[in-house]
């Protein structure tokens, strides 16, 4: 499979904390791969050096490269490279506006104008987000009324708006119920067809259930990573084993 994302000797730190260290990773074209471990072992700031937004940190250090499709996107410009990049936050960010005006709000700033592509666009990426049956009658209601896994699904048909590449998913379903979380699971697995993704979860059941490989970080360093049913059935290191079976973390 061809590489989408590799990572050279990554380190990220914040003031005198490191959070990452020497990183060396990579993430396939239009797979799903999970990054789980403990709190506190970088899995987030990882997941944010990859469309830049720790650099909004006033204190944030990044030693090493990132590449999308070959190319350091240190030489990219971030607001594009967010549109090629885009992320889904642990809590859904849903506006104050309009199911529709929610989805389409990436497009409109872009340039987009027309009507009937932005309704078309609307309905596209709320099918995608698997949320089109549930919202189709109340487009123009607000968005704040539906419910936190239709908000979440939201953000996700809102993300998908802007066309981008690859999606980030930071602990998508921390919040949200067992019905909820396997809704967005269920559209994270069709998502890979056109999608690459990289999946934060401290949820280590859902990483066995979506993930093609996974990632295990410890400490800020990448201890081990794998195909899914290796890392969950026979992991190459003994902290792999123990984090995974519950037995710390």
């Amino acid at each position: 499979m061809v590489a989408k994302i590799t990572v050279n000797n990554l380190s990220c730190r914040f003031g005198k904390s490191q959070s990452v260290k020497k990183l060396d990773l990579t993430v396939l074209e239009n797979e799903i791969l999970g990054i789980i471990g403990p709190s506190n072992s970088g899995k987030t700031t990882f997941l944010r050096a990859l469309n830049r937004l720790n650099e909004l940190h006033p204190h944030y250090k990044q030693q090493g490269e990132i590449f999308i499709d070959g190319k350091n996107i240190l030489l990219e410009d971030p607001e594009l490279l967010r549109k090629r990049v885009g992320m889904v936050f642990a809590l859904p960010l849903s506006l104050p506006l309009s199911v529709v005006e929610n989805v389409i709000y990436g497009p409109k700033r872009h340039g987009v104008k027309s009507k009937k592509e932005l309704e078309e666009l609307a309905e596209r990426c709320l099918r995608s987000a698997s949320l089109w049956e549930e919202v189709k009658d109340r487009l123009n209601g607000a968005a704040l009324k539906l419910s936190g896994g239709q908000q979440q699904r939201l953000c996700l048909a809102r993300t998908l708006a802007v066309e981008p590449e690859i999606i980030l998913f930071d602990e998508p379903c921390s919040g949200l119920d067992p019905l909820s979380t396997a809704k967005v699971e269920e559209t994270m697995v069709e998502l890979k067809e056109k999608y690459t993704l990289v999946l934060v979860t401290n949820n280590v059941k859902q990483a066995s259930r979506v993930c093609d490989r996974t990632a295990f970080f410890l400490m800020g360093e990448l201890i081990e990573i794998d195909k899914t049913e290796k890392i969950f059935i026979s992991p190459e290191d003994k902290r792999t084993e123990e984090y995974v079976t519950g037995r710390f973390g």
